[in-house]
């Protein structure tokens, strides 16, 4: 998997605030199909240009929809988008049906790169999430959502009528990983945390009744296929940490959203993760000191963000 390039503030919309909202319901990816695109709606609206570049569109307007729709104009053959919480690097422009004028959009720059998920998406837009469900690596799609499923805070932030018919122009750049992907290791050391996987990636901890490592412990469980991690970058992440004495989860990001704060958070983890190939599922115990137990971390790598020097 390459290298994703992308601002940290990213793990929302950059143009779309997402502010007070709920999270939207994740979903069962084998469940998805992308086959019954809008025939119609790809008549109505053409678009031109290469993928990751602002598009050249045009809208046979006024384009008004009675129920919202979605077509890929272009499919890739990349990654799929498998669940909500997945992160993937996006780039959109949104037009109005009414008069097919552009109203906002992402800044088309390979360095600063959105990062978002469906979840994301859907807190504010659950129509536009559920377009995208299941959209692959390398595919633009345009969505028409209608004035009631864009809602009518949405179309007046906008300037847009309250009839009117929202038009997004997605580019779906990158897909990262869902969970930890790669070959099973074998680890020789007594006395050390067990881990299973839930289907979804979700692990489950066995701590032994036994005394914690007096030192750092960090053991490889899963290899994966990706580029390393390097020193500058921030690790895309789902992990776990529970306490080995009391053994209860602490905080996980599991069915929750991806953490890209791991640096701040646990800092000598992900210190740990450097050196690590994308995909990896990596086991981290840190020593009780005197302010802080003895903490078990299991830490799916989904990807790597290199920040852009200023």
């Amino acid at each position: 998997m390459r290298k994703t390039s992308a601002v940290l503030a990213t793990l929302s919309l950059a143009v779309l605030a997402l502010t007070g909202c709920t999270a939207a319901p994740t979903f069962d990816g084998a469940a998805c199909d992308r086959s019954g695109g809008s025939s119609g709606l790809a008549d109505a609206v053409t678009v031109e240009g290469d993928l990751g570049a602002k598009p050249d569109v045009s809208i046979y307007t006024p384009l008004h929809v009675e129920k919202s729709a979605a077509t890929d104009v272009v499919v890739g053959d990349g990654r799929a988008v498998q669940n909500g919480q997945q992160p993937f690097v996006y780039e959109l422009t949104l037009f109005s049906g009414e008069t097919g004028e552009e109203v906002a959009g992402t800044p088309y720059d390979p360095a600063q790169g959105p990062l978002t998920s469906l979840d994301i998406q859907g807190a504010r837009f659950p129509a536009l999430a559920d377009a995208l469900k299941c959209v692959t690596q390398g595919s633009r799609t345009v969505v028409a959502l209608t004035a009631d499923d864009a809602g009518a805070e949405a179309l007046q932030s906008f300037g847009l009528d309250a009839d009117d018919t929202m038009v997004f122009v997605v580019d779906t750049i990158d897909v990262l990983l869902p969970k930890a992907e790669g070959s099973l290791q074998f680890n020789d050391a007594r006395g050390m945390p067990t881990v299973v996987r839930a289907p979804d990636g979700t692990p489950g901890v066995i701590i032994p009744n036994s005394d914690a490592p007096s030192s750092l412990v960090t053991q490889t469980l899963i290899l994966g296929e990706g580029d390393d991690v390097e020193a500058d970058q921030v690790p895309i992440v789902q992990y776990t940490a529970l306490g080995w004495d009391d053994k209860t989860v602490m905080t996980q990001t599991w069915g929750k959203a991806v953490s890209t704060d791991l640096q701040q958070v646990a800092p000598a983890v992900a210190q740990e993760l450097v050196g690590k190939p994308v995909g990896s599922q990596v086991l981290v115990v840190t020593p009780a000191s005197d302010s802080a137990p003895a903490v078990v971390y299991v830490v799916d790598i989904l990807g790597a963000i290199t920040v852009p020097t200023p």
